[in-house]
């Protein structure tokens, strides 16, 4: 089957829109599993540092605020529904419903970076701060720069994917504002879903393993 007027975002190279999703969706797949190898070597390394260094990790942890950890982790989670909801309503063509769960979600991602800004404000304040910039005061356990070598590096590359996931929700939430979102096609729709609930997942596993396990 060719191209035609009534499908025109259906690419040249398939044969119809139900393969070009599936494509997509195998692509997008693909792309989440090496983000996951990714911070999956992360979690491998914090476990082994933390093996050898329990009782500077156990005391570092300490210094985060459990309040405002789950505070974003209900953030994510809300977030998460919201676009489930966008997907929902791009596919049963609700073009209104569609551009207001996009923009909650978008609200509730720059919500999770404003609280994660405070905590980021606190660190830098008060010295807990990764490798050789880490100056905190009075501390009873050396090592916990480790900790905060840690914290910094995963927190930051979530962060730096939560911003990537901004961009995306932005770009589809444009494109919706535009009309080009129906039953028939909405794929990207879908993807940027796929990925937002990935950066909400690993965030499910940062909260624990950072603010709780001591």
């Amino acid at each position: 089957m060719s191209r035609t007027a009534g499908e025109p975002f259906l690419q040249h190279h398939f044969a119809t829109p139900e393969q070009q999703f599936e494509a997509g969706k195998i692509g997008m797949w693909l792309f989440l599993v090496t983000e996951i190898l990714l911070f999956g070597g992360l979690f491998v390394g914090y476990g082994l540092m933390r093996s050898r260094n329990p009782a500077a990790f156990s005391e570092a942890h300490h210094h985060l605020d459990r309040i405002l950890g789950l505070l974003n982790t209900v953030v994510l989670l809300v977030s998460s529904f919201t676009m489930v909801m966008a997907v929902h309503a791009a596919r049963t063509d609700r073009r209104k419903r569609l551009i207001a769960f996009l923009a909650l979600t978008l609200v509730f991602a720059g919500v999770f970076l404003g609280i994660k800004y405070i905590e980021y404000s606190h660190k830098f304040h008060e010295g807990l701060l990764p490798g050789k910039f880490y100056s905190h005061k009075g501390d009873t356990v050396p090592g916990q720069f480790q900790f905060f070598s840690f914290y910094f590096m995963m927190t930051g590359l979530h962060g730096i994917h939560i911003l990537g996931g901004m961009g995306a929700i932005l770009w589809v939430l444009r494109r919706s504002v535009q009309g080009h979102f129906s039953s028939r096609y909405y794929t990207p729709v879908d993807l940027v879903g796929l990925y937002w609930h990935l950066v909400d997942l690993i965030w499910i596993y940062l909260f624990p393993l950072l603010y709780l396990i001591r």
